[in-house]
Protein backbone atom coordinates (compact mmCIF):
# COMPACT_ATOMS: atom_id res chain seq x y z
CA UNK A 1 0.00 0.00 0.00
CA UNK A 2 1.09 3.45 -0.89
CA UNK A 3 0.92 6.00 1.86
CA UNK A 4 0.91 9.60 0.59
CA UNK A 5 2.04 11.37 3.85
CA UNK A 6 2.72 15.11 3.34
CA UNK A 7 5.84 15.72 4.39
CA UNK A 8 6.94 19.42 3.69
CA UNK A 9 5.88 22.51 5.92
CA UNK A 10 4.62 24.72 3.57
CA UNK A 11 4.99 29.07 4.47
CA UNK A 12 2.17 28.94 6.42
CA UNK A 13 3.36 26.21 9.05
CA UNK A 14 6.93 27.81 9.05
CA UNK A 15 5.27 31.63 10.23
CA UNK A 16 3.52 28.99 12.65
CA UNK A 17 6.60 27.50 14.32
CA UNK A 18 8.51 30.35 13.77
CA UNK A 19 6.12 32.78 15.96
CA UNK A 20 6.02 29.62 18.59
CA UNK A 21 9.90 29.68 18.67
CA UNK A 22 10.20 33.32 18.94
CA UNK A 23 7.25 32.94 21.99
CA UNK A 24 9.12 30.53 23.58
CA UNK A 25 12.51 32.26 23.44
CA UNK A 26 11.29 35.44 25.03
CA UNK A 27 9.70 33.57 27.81
CA UNK A 28 12.90 31.37 28.70
CA UNK A 29 14.89 34.65 28.84
CA UNK A 30 12.74 35.65 31.58
CA UNK A 31 12.60 32.34 33.40
CA UNK A 32 16.07 31.98 33.15
CA UNK A 33 16.69 35.47 34.84
CA UNK A 34 14.34 34.81 37.23
CA UNK A 35 15.50 31.20 38.52
CA UNK A 36 19.34 33.03 38.51
CA UNK A 37 18.09 35.21 40.67
CA UNK A 38 16.09 32.50 43.00
CA UNK A 39 19.48 30.78 43.05
CA UNK A 40 21.64 33.53 44.09
CA UNK A 41 18.94 34.56 47.18
CA UNK A 42 18.41 31.09 48.19
CA UNK A 43 21.72 30.76 48.09
CA UNK A 44 22.30 34.05 50.31
CA UNK A 45 20.02 33.64 52.66
CA UNK A 46 20.55 29.34 53.31
CA UNK A 47 24.30 28.70 52.75
CA UNK A 48 25.40 30.71 56.20
CA UNK A 49 22.92 28.61 57.85
CA UNK A 50 23.93 25.27 56.70
CA UNK A 51 27.15 25.39 55.39
CA UNK A 52 28.98 25.82 58.51
CA UNK A 53 27.42 22.50 59.67
CA UNK A 54 27.26 20.46 56.78
CA UNK A 55 29.94 21.83 53.95
CA UNK A 56 29.11 20.92 50.59
CA UNK A 57 26.16 18.85 51.52
CA UNK A 58 24.16 21.88 52.57
CA UNK A 59 21.82 21.89 50.29
CA UNK A 60 20.80 18.17 50.96
CA UNK A 61 20.21 19.56 54.55
CA UNK A 62 18.50 22.23 53.91
CA UNK A 63 15.93 20.03 51.48
CA UNK A 64 15.52 18.19 54.60
CA UNK A 65 13.04 14.65 54.71
CA UNK A 66 10.15 16.83 52.80
CA UNK A 67 12.88 17.32 49.78
CA UNK A 68 14.99 14.30 49.70
CA UNK A 69 13.38 12.66 46.52
CA UNK A 70 13.96 15.99 44.50
CA UNK A 71 17.23 16.80 46.01
CA UNK A 72 18.65 13.22 45.26
CA UNK A 73 17.51 13.59 41.73
CA UNK A 74 19.13 16.71 41.55
CA UNK A 75 22.27 15.46 43.04
CA UNK A 76 22.32 12.38 40.95
CA UNK A 77 21.75 14.36 37.65
CA UNK A 78 25.25 16.32 38.88
CA UNK A 79 26.96 13.57 39.23
CA UNK A 80 26.06 12.47 35.32
CA UNK A 81 26.64 16.02 34.12
CA UNK A 82 30.37 15.12 35.83
CA UNK A 83 31.01 12.31 34.04
CA UNK A 84 29.79 13.02 30.96
CA UNK A 85 31.88 16.26 30.85
CA UNK A 86 28.72 18.53 30.62
CA UNK A 87 29.81 20.92 33.34
CA UNK A 88 31.65 23.69 31.26
CA UNK A 89 31.83 26.29 34.41
CA UNK A 90 33.09 25.38 37.51
CA UNK A 91 30.28 27.43 39.12
CA UNK A 92 27.85 25.33 37.95
CA UNK A 93 29.41 22.58 39.77
CA UNK A 94 26.89 22.43 42.60
CA UNK A 95 23.66 20.75 43.45
CA UNK A 96 22.05 24.29 43.76
CA UNK A 97 22.74 24.93 40.17
CA UNK A 98 20.58 21.50 39.54
CA UNK A 99 17.54 22.60 40.84
CA UNK A 100 14.42 23.79 39.37
CA UNK A 101 12.58 26.97 39.59
CA UNK A 102 10.23 24.90 41.67
CA UNK A 103 12.48 23.25 43.97
CA UNK A 104 14.04 26.28 44.70
CA UNK A 105 10.71 27.81 45.78
CA UNK A 106 9.82 25.11 47.51
CA UNK A 107 13.21 25.67 49.94
CA UNK A 108 11.98 29.20 49.74
CA UNK A 109 8.64 28.63 51.47
CA UNK A 110 9.95 25.71 53.88
CA UNK A 111 12.44 28.50 55.47
CA UNK A 112 10.47 30.65 55.02
CA UNK A 113 11.11 32.56 58.49
CA UNK A 114 14.80 32.62 57.20
CA UNK A 115 13.75 34.91 53.95
CA UNK A 116 11.04 37.26 56.41
CA UNK A 117 13.50 39.78 57.45
CA UNK A 118 14.37 40.55 53.51
CA UNK A 119 11.03 40.49 52.06
CA UNK A 120 7.57 41.99 53.33
CA UNK A 121 5.25 39.40 51.97
CA UNK A 122 5.64 35.65 51.27
CA UNK A 123 2.49 35.52 49.15
CA UNK A 124 3.46 38.36 46.46
CA UNK A 125 6.86 36.03 46.27
CA UNK A 126 4.56 32.77 45.74
CA UNK A 127 1.71 34.20 43.23
CA UNK A 128 4.35 35.59 41.26
CA UNK A 129 5.74 31.96 41.03
CA UNK A 130 2.44 30.83 40.69
CA UNK A 131 1.98 32.77 37.17
CA UNK A 132 5.29 31.53 35.61
CA UNK A 133 4.43 27.58 36.81
CA UNK A 134 1.71 27.91 33.33
CA UNK A 135 4.55 29.04 31.12
CA UNK A 136 7.27 26.90 32.66
CA UNK A 137 5.29 23.93 31.94
CA UNK A 138 4.88 25.12 28.34
CA UNK A 139 8.06 26.16 27.78
CA UNK A 140 9.75 22.71 29.02
CA UNK A 141 7.01 20.91 26.83
CA UNK A 142 7.39 22.38 23.87
CA UNK A 143 3.82 23.45 23.29
CA UNK A 144 2.72 26.37 21.48
CA UNK A 145 2.68 29.82 24.02
CA UNK A 146 0.26 32.74 23.27
CA UNK A 147 0.66 36.02 23.41
CA UNK A 148 -1.63 36.62 26.58
CA UNK A 149 0.11 33.67 28.52
CA UNK A 150 3.36 35.54 27.12
CA UNK A 151 2.67 38.81 28.48
CA UNK A 152 1.47 37.53 31.91
CA UNK A 153 5.29 36.09 32.25
CA UNK A 154 6.90 38.98 31.26
CA UNK A 155 4.63 40.82 33.71
CA UNK A 156 5.10 38.21 36.16
CA UNK A 157 8.78 37.95 36.10
CA UNK A 158 9.40 41.58 35.91
CA UNK A 159 7.29 42.24 39.25
CA UNK A 160 9.44 39.01 41.04
CA UNK A 161 12.87 40.64 40.06
CA UNK A 162 11.69 43.83 41.70
CA UNK A 163 10.26 41.75 44.52
CA UNK A 164 13.07 40.00 45.06
CA UNK A 165 15.84 42.92 44.83
CA UNK A 166 17.55 42.64 41.61
CA UNK A 167 18.98 46.36 41.52
CA UNK A 168 19.69 48.61 39.10
CA UNK A 169 20.14 45.98 35.71
CA UNK A 170 17.21 44.88 36.14
CA UNK A 171 14.65 44.70 33.48
CA UNK A 172 13.06 48.10 34.30
CA UNK A 173 8.96 49.07 34.99
CA UNK A 174 9.46 52.68 34.24
CA UNK A 175 7.99 54.63 31.21
CA UNK A 176 8.91 52.06 28.67
CA UNK A 177 9.71 48.59 30.56
CA UNK A 178 13.37 46.83 29.65
CA UNK A 179 12.11 43.70 27.61
CA UNK A 180 14.98 40.87 28.98
CA UNK A 181 15.38 40.30 25.08
CA UNK A 182 16.25 43.90 24.34
CA UNK A 183 18.54 43.85 27.16
CA UNK A 184 20.64 41.03 25.91
CA UNK A 185 20.69 41.31 22.13
CA UNK A 186 20.06 45.11 22.01
CA UNK A 187 24.04 45.75 20.61
CA UNK A 188 22.53 44.31 17.26
CA UNK A 189 20.69 47.44 16.95
CA UNK A 190 22.58 49.85 18.72
CA UNK A 191 19.85 51.52 20.65
CA UNK A 192 16.57 51.31 18.92
CA UNK A 193 14.10 49.66 21.24
CA UNK A 194 11.19 49.42 18.77
CA UNK A 195 10.28 50.08 14.77
CA UNK A 196 6.69 51.21 14.40
CA UNK A 197 5.31 51.76 10.95
CA UNK A 198 3.64 54.56 11.52
CA UNK A 199 2.41 56.46 14.74
CA UNK A 200 -0.37 54.93 15.11
CA UNK A 201 0.79 51.67 15.83
CA UNK A 202 3.56 53.57 18.36
CA UNK A 203 0.79 55.30 20.50
CA UNK A 204 -0.63 51.66 20.70
CA UNK A 205 2.25 50.70 22.92
CA UNK A 206 3.24 53.79 23.79
CA UNK A 207 0.58 56.46 24.97
CA UNK A 208 1.99 59.96 24.80
CA UNK A 209 1.02 59.87 28.78
CA UNK A 210 3.23 56.98 29.07
CA UNK A 211 5.76 58.71 27.34
CA UNK A 212 5.77 62.37 28.81
CA UNK A 213 4.02 61.58 31.90
CA UNK A 214 6.05 62.48 34.81
CA UNK A 215 9.45 63.61 32.50
CA UNK A 216 12.02 65.46 34.00
CA UNK A 217 12.91 67.20 30.83
CA UNK A 218 11.68 66.92 27.60
CA UNK A 219 13.31 68.61 24.40
CA UNK A 220 11.51 68.08 21.03
CA UNK A 221 11.74 69.82 17.40
CA UNK A 222 9.75 69.12 14.22
CA UNK A 223 7.59 71.24 12.28
CA UNK A 224 4.29 71.17 14.14
CA UNK A 225 5.16 68.68 17.70
CA UNK A 226 1.36 67.32 17.30
CA UNK A 227 2.42 64.19 19.34
CA UNK A 228 3.08 66.30 21.77
CA UNK A 229 1.11 69.56 21.53
CA UNK A 230 -2.02 67.24 20.50
CA UNK A 231 -1.92 64.27 22.32
CA UNK A 232 -0.80 65.08 25.99
CA UNK A 233 -2.84 68.16 27.31
CA UNK A 234 -2.19 72.16 28.11
CA UNK A 235 -3.28 71.11 31.57
CA UNK A 236 -0.65 68.17 32.21
CA UNK A 237 2.20 70.08 30.99
CA UNK A 238 1.29 72.64 33.32
CA UNK A 239 1.60 70.70 35.83
CA UNK A 240 4.61 68.64 34.91
CA UNK A 241 6.62 72.05 34.11
CA UNK A 242 5.43 72.98 37.34
CA UNK A 243 6.39 69.90 38.95
CA UNK A 244 9.85 70.62 37.96
CA UNK A 245 9.90 69.72 34.42
CA UNK A 246 12.23 71.52 31.88
CA UNK A 247 10.82 72.13 28.22
CA UNK A 248 12.09 72.94 25.55
CA UNK A 249 10.02 72.90 22.21
CA UNK A 250 11.52 73.70 18.69
CA UNK A 251 8.94 74.33 15.80
CA UNK A 252 9.51 75.13 11.95
CA UNK A 253 9.05 78.56 11.25
CA UNK A 254 5.58 79.19 10.26
CA UNK A 255 6.58 82.10 8.38
CA UNK A 256 9.54 80.21 6.70
CA UNK A 257 9.80 79.28 2.77
CA UNK A 258 10.64 75.43 4.11
CA UNK A 259 6.73 75.47 5.59
CA UNK A 260 5.37 76.44 1.75
CA UNK A 261 7.43 73.84 0.22
CA UNK A 262 6.34 71.46 2.84
CA UNK A 263 2.75 72.13 2.28
CA UNK A 264 3.56 71.63 -2.10
CA UNK A 265 5.13 68.34 -0.89
CA UNK A 266 1.68 67.21 1.03
CA UNK A 267 -0.49 68.56 -1.42
CA UNK A 268 -1.67 70.66 1.05
CA UNK A 269 -4.01 74.14 0.21
CA UNK A 270 -1.82 77.31 1.13
CA UNK A 271 -1.31 78.63 3.92
CA UNK A 272 -2.54 75.28 5.79
CA UNK A 273 0.50 74.17 7.34
CA UNK A 274 1.55 77.23 8.64
CA UNK A 275 -1.77 77.64 10.28
CA UNK A 276 -1.40 74.54 11.91
CA UNK A 277 1.80 75.57 12.91
CA UNK A 278 0.91 78.65 14.45
CA UNK A 279 -2.15 77.20 16.40
CA UNK A 280 0.36 74.77 18.19
CA UNK A 281 2.73 77.86 19.04
CA UNK A 282 -0.07 79.97 20.63
CA UNK A 283 -1.30 76.90 22.85
CA UNK A 284 2.18 76.30 24.24
CA UNK A 285 2.30 80.01 24.82
CA UNK A 286 -0.82 79.96 26.61
CA UNK A 287 0.71 76.92 28.75
CA UNK A 288 3.52 79.31 29.38
CA UNK A 289 2.02 81.85 30.08
CA UNK A 290 0.35 80.35 33.16
CA UNK A 291 3.37 79.15 34.35
CA UNK A 292 5.05 80.54 37.66
CA UNK A 293 8.41 80.18 35.92
CA UNK A 294 7.93 80.74 32.44
CA UNK A 295 12.07 79.86 31.96
CA UNK A 296 11.34 76.55 32.67
CA UNK A 297 9.06 76.54 29.33
CA UNK A 298 10.92 77.34 26.40
CA UNK A 299 9.74 77.94 22.52
CA UNK A 300 12.03 78.70 20.07
CA UNK A 301 11.40 78.60 16.16
CA UNK A 302 14.12 77.35 13.01
CA UNK A 303 14.33 78.34 9.66
CA UNK A 304 16.24 75.35 8.44
CA UNK A 305 14.95 72.68 6.12
CA UNK A 306 13.02 70.05 8.09
CA UNK A 307 14.82 66.91 8.34
CA UNK A 308 13.34 65.08 11.54
CA UNK A 309 11.47 65.27 14.34
CA UNK A 310 12.57 64.09 17.65
CA UNK A 311 10.77 64.14 21.05
CA UNK A 312 13.45 63.22 23.68
CA UNK A 313 12.59 62.75 27.23
CA UNK A 314 15.02 62.73 29.74
CA UNK A 315 17.46 62.98 27.29
CA UNK A 316 19.94 64.02 30.03
CA UNK A 317 20.65 61.69 31.94
CA UNK A 318 20.19 57.69 31.82
CA UNK A 319 16.84 55.61 30.93
CA UNK A 320 16.17 58.37 28.84
CA UNK A 321 13.38 57.31 25.80
CA UNK A 322 13.51 59.15 21.92
CA UNK A 323 10.67 59.20 19.43
CA UNK A 324 12.39 60.04 16.12
CA UNK A 325 10.65 60.45 12.67
CA UNK A 326 12.28 60.99 8.87
CA UNK A 327 10.38 63.21 7.00
CA UNK A 328 8.51 61.68 3.80
CA UNK A 329 8.03 63.37 1.16
CA UNK A 330 4.53 62.37 0.41
CA UNK A 331 3.41 61.50 4.20
CA UNK A 332 1.84 63.28 6.65
CA UNK A 333 3.78 62.99 10.60
CA UNK A 334 1.12 60.63 11.90
CA UNK A 335 2.22 57.85 8.36
CA UNK A 336 5.82 57.87 8.25
CA UNK A 337 8.02 55.17 10.01
CA UNK A 338 9.08 55.82 14.07
CA UNK A 339 11.77 55.03 15.76
CA UNK A 340 11.82 54.32 19.24
CA UNK A 341 15.65 54.99 21.05
CA UNK A 342 16.90 54.33 24.64
CA UNK A 343 19.63 56.47 26.11
CA UNK A 344 21.82 55.68 28.45
CA UNK A 345 23.84 53.07 26.36
CA UNK A 346 24.04 49.47 25.93
CA UNK A 347 26.59 47.77 28.69
CA UNK A 348 26.75 51.58 31.13
CA UNK A 349 25.20 54.67 31.48
CA UNK A 350 27.83 56.57 29.49
CA UNK A 351 25.47 56.95 26.55
CA UNK A 352 27.74 54.99 24.03
CA UNK A 353 27.20 51.37 22.80
CA UNK A 354 30.26 48.72 23.07
CA UNK A 355 30.97 46.07 21.10
CA UNK A 356 33.74 43.94 22.51
CA UNK A 357 36.47 46.30 22.95
CA UNK A 358 34.92 49.12 20.62
CA UNK A 359 32.94 52.12 22.14
CA UNK A 360 30.42 54.03 19.39
CA UNK A 361 27.69 56.58 20.08
CA UNK A 362 24.55 55.63 20.02
CA UNK A 363 21.39 56.58 17.74
CA UNK A 364 20.14 58.60 20.98
CA UNK A 365 23.29 60.48 21.26
CA UNK A 366 23.07 61.43 17.27
CA UNK A 367 19.67 62.81 17.57
CA UNK A 368 20.26 64.52 21.02
CA UNK A 369 23.57 66.65 19.72
CA UNK A 370 21.21 67.35 15.91
CA UNK A 371 18.65 69.48 18.48
CA UNK A 372 21.37 70.77 20.85
CA UNK A 373 22.83 72.13 17.51
CA UNK A 374 19.80 73.74 15.69
CA UNK A 375 18.52 75.03 19.29
CA UNK A 376 21.72 77.16 19.71
CA UNK A 377 20.84 78.33 15.90
CA UNK A 378 17.24 79.24 16.54
CA UNK A 379 15.45 82.11 18.03
CA UNK A 380 12.56 82.47 20.81
CA UNK A 381 9.41 82.93 20.26
CA UNK A 382 8.41 86.02 22.51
Amino acid sequence: MEIGAELDWDTDAWSEVRTRAQRAGRAYIWLNLVEQRMRAVVAAVLRPVYEPVHGDEWVVAAAGPAGQEWVQRAVAVREVSRRKGYLLDPADDNVLSFLTLPQLRELMVQHWPCFEPYYDDRRDVELALDELEVTRNVVSRNRALSQTVLAQAERASARLLEILGAGSGAPSADRLPVDAVEDLVGDRYADVVSVHSDRVRLQRQLPAEDLFGGARRVDAIGIGLNLLVQNFSGRRLVRLAEAGCRVRLLFLNPASSSVKRRERELGLRKGELSRSVEMNILHMRRVRASLRDPGAFQIQVFDETPRFTAYLVDGDGPGGLAVVQSYLRRARGMEAPVLVLRGGGRGGRDGVVRHGQEAEAGLFETYREEFESVWTDSRPVS
